[in-house]
């Protein structure tokens, strides 16, 4: 696949830190270096502070960054992020969008990428598809529709229906459909996609930024945590899918242990409750830090004896948490909340790759964080790094979504030069 044009088309994108912005850009940067002709429309970097990032609130312009031509389109960010706000959010950047849409549909492109959430993003690429047969694959990050119906962030049922049947439609009219776990391809396939449409492209580790980090090297020196201090961390997105509050109970009960610190690092819509309800419990074995810098991230993650993986039972097959990914290149000894019967679950039993607990269950959250202090469970992350190296290399996923795109390109060109 040689100077092929691909446009890329979604709501978050690079300088983020963190989540959707991460990957999309990571992967721009990746076909640009290869040779592709790349362009990206999207909003500015707002994303998990929930403010647009200094120097960005220009409005509509367009930048070189890493060889990507990237348009940004100006977008309402709310300050509270409600379920009726971050509709007219998403729907104020399709709008905004459009400004360059319109010429695009002029343009001839080899393939469109379009990132779920948010889930209708695909409705613009489409158009392109009918004027110029162009491939769109639709990559999901996110099952939005479904997440909003099993979390209760949707109620009216009404809407939902609405909302299903809209993405159904546009998922049988894309020519491909990506999505990032083995549970996630499952629920894509119950909507009625034929296995042939659907391909599995999992988000991976970038090894260059994070890598396995001595203790003595670690951020705890940086942080004034001493070696014999116990430090349990969670770092990412702080939202409503991963049942935070937890953390807050976990350290109001582990008050009796000594020399044991929880720490916070992240941004997002649910930091300012869980901020104030730590103040209110008058927890001195809790902290919040912000996001670190990318080049940090290895140090940072280094730094702690158990991490975190907090979701939501309901949340289970919707997303796959990216910070576990980070957690096994580090070799960290993750805490992970998961059903039985989700892909997460089968997998880091089958693997190794950390200790499970189930979902929205203080006490089950509780009793497995004293074993691991314990030394009781230390086997369960044995396969950390092992499966960190064989399946989450970013060079190997790239280039094998690339032969994808490649093959979908090859089988679009041949059918426009043999129309029936």
């Amino acid at each position: 696949m040689n100077d092929v044009r691909i446009l890329i088309y979604g709501i978050n994108y690079a300088p983020e830190l963190t989540g959707i912005g991460k990957y999309t850009g990571e992967m721009a940067a990746f076909f640009a270096a290869a040779g592709d002709d790349v362009e990206v429309i999207t909003a500015p970097p707002y994303y998990p502070q929930w403010q647009i990032k200094e120097g960005y609130d220009r409005g509509f312009h367009t930048e070189e960054l890493e060889g990507v031509t990237v348009h940004r389109c100006p977008l309402y960010v709310p300050k509270v992020v409600t379920g009726l706000r971050r509709i007219l959010h998403e729907f104020s950047f399709v709008i905004s969008s459009m400004r360059y849409w319109i010429p695009r549909y002029f343009r001839s492109y080899d393939q469109i990428i379009c990132i779920s959430p948010p889930f209708h993003l695909g409705f613009p690429a489409i158009i392109h598809k009918w004027l110029k047969g162009t491939p769109v694959v639709y990559h999901i990050q996110d099952l939005q529709v479904d997440a909003a119906r099993d979390l209760g962030i949707i109620k009216q049922q009404g809407l939902l229906r609405f909302l299903e049947r809209a993405e159904a439609w546009l998922l049988r009219r894309v020519s491909k459909v990506s999505t990032i776990s083995q549970g996630m391809l499952n629920r894509v396939s119950r909507k009625g996609i034929p296995a042939a449409e659907i391909v599995l492209f999992p988000n991976w580790v970038d090894g260059d930024l994070v890598f396995p980090v001595a203790r003595a090297q670690s951020a705890r020196s940086k942080w004034n945590i001493a070696d014999d201090d116990r430090l349990i961390l969670y770092a990412g997105n702080l939202g409503e899918k991963q049942g935070l509050e937890n953390i807050i109970e976990l350290a109001d009960r582990m008050r009796d242990v000594p020399r044991l610190n929880f720490l916070i690092i992240g941004e997002g819509g649910a930091k300012a409750r869980l901020v104030a309800e730590a103040r209110e419990r008058n927890l001195p074995n809790l902290s919040f830090k912000p996001l670190q810098p990318l080049s940090e991230l290895a140090s940072t993650l280094a730094a702690a004896d158990v991490h975190l993986v907090l979701q939501k039972k309901a949340a289970a097959d919707l997303v796959m948490p990216s910070k576990l990914t980070n957690i096994l290149a580090v070799g960290g000894h993750a805490l992970i909340t998961a059903e039985q019967g989700t892909t997460l679950y089968d997998q880091v039993i089958e693997h190794r790759l950390g200790t499970l607990v189930a979902p929205e269950d203080v006490d089950a959250l509780e009793v497995g964080l004293r074993e691991i202090l314990a030394g009781q469970r230390a086997d369960e992350a044995s396969g950390a790094l092992t499966f960190a190296a064989q399946r989450l290399n970013k060079q190997n996923i790239l280039l094998d979504f690339r032969q994808i795109l490649a093959l979908n390109t090859k089988q679009h060109n041949s059918w426009n030069s043999h129309p029936s």
